[in-house]
C-alpha cells in the first residue's frame, strides 16, 4: 500500500512515538501497521472537531468560565495589585461585579467560534497533522491559535465590549489603564479591559479544546466512533 510520509516515518508511527509508547510492543505495533496515514489524519480531524464543539458547548453555557477554575478570568494584573486596597475601601462588590461580568462576556462570545473552529479542522493539512502529532501537549492550542486567533479576536471583541460596558468600573479601569500605558507602565492586552477579556476568552477556549482532545485519546471507545477507536485505541499502552 502506498502511504504518504512525513519525512521518513508515517503519521501513525509519529503518533506512536509522540505518545511515548513502547515500540517493542509487537502486538501493538501490529495493530498500528493496519492504520493508514489517511485514517490517522482523519481520526485526528475527527478528534479535534469533537473537542472543539465540546469545548464551545462547555464554555458557552451559564458559568462556563466563571464556574471553572481552570479558565475563570481573573482581574487584570494591574487591578489585582490594588484589589486588596480597593476592597478595604468598600469597593469589593464592584470588583466582584467586574469579575462576574468579564466571565459572562466570555461565555456570551464563545459560541461564535464554533463554525470557524470546525472550518479550521476541515481544512487541516498534512503538515498541520504532523505538527500536532509531534508537537507535544501544546500542539493543539498552537494549531487553533495560528488558524483562528486573529479572526476570532475580531469576532469576540464587539460582544465582549457590549457586555463589559454594563459595568461602570470597566470604563474607569480603561481610563486609568490608558494613563498608565501613556507613561509606559502598562502595555499589551491589559491596556483595555475589552482586549484583556477577549484574549483570556481565547486562551480558555483553546485550553479546553486541548483538554477535550486528551479525553478522546484516553477513551476513544467512549466517543462511539469506530474510526477513533481504531486510531487512538491502537495508540493506547
Amino acid at each position: 500500500m502506498n502511504r504518504r510520509r512525513f519525512g521518513s516515518c508515517s503519521v501513525s508511527l509519529l503518533a506512536f512515538s509522540c505518545l511515548g509508547l513502547s515500540a517493542s510492543a509487537s502486538a501493538q505495533a501490529a495493530t498500528l501497521s493496519g492504520i493508514t496515514n489517511a485514517q490517522a489524519s482523519q481520526g485526528l480531524k475527527l478528534a479535534l472537531g469533537k473537542g472543539a464543539i465540546a469545548a464551545v458547548e462547555i464554555l458557552g453555557q451559564a458559568n462556563g468560565f466563571l464556574g471553572n477554575d481552570k479558565v475563570r478570568i481573573p482581574l487584570p494584573g494591574f487591578l489585582q495589585d490594588t484589589a486588596r486596597l480597593l476592597r478595604s475601601f468598600g469597593q469589593g462588590a464592584r470588583l466582584d461585579e467586574l469579575i462576574v461580568t468579564m466571565n459572562h462576556a466570555a461565555e456570551t462570545a464563545v459560541p461564535l467560534a464554533r463554525d470557524m473552529l470546525v472550518g479550521a479542522v476541515k481544512t487541516m493539512s498534512v503538515q498541520d497533522a504532523k505538527k500536532i502529532l509531534t508537537g507535544g501537549d501544546t500542539s493543539v492550542t498552537q494549531f487553533f491559535t495560528e488558524k483562528t486567533r486573529l479572526p476570532l479576536n475580531q469576532k469576540f471583541l464587539p460582544v465582549v465590549t457590549q457586555v463589559t460596558a454594563r459595568v461602570n468600573l470597566a470604563a474607569q479601569y480603561n481610563q486609568v489603564a490608558g494613563k498608565a500605558a501613556g507613561m509606559g507602565l502598562l502595555k499589551g492586552e491589559q491596556v483595555s479591559i475589552e482586549q484583556y477579556v477577549t484574549a483570556k476568552t481565547l486562551d480558555g477556549l483553546y485550553f479546553m479544546i486541548g483538554e477535550e482532545e486528551k479525553k478522546i485519546r484516553q477513551d476513544p471507545a467512549g466517543t462511539g466512533s469506530a474510526l477513533l477507536q481504531k486510531v487512538f485505541g491502537a495508540l493506547r499502552p
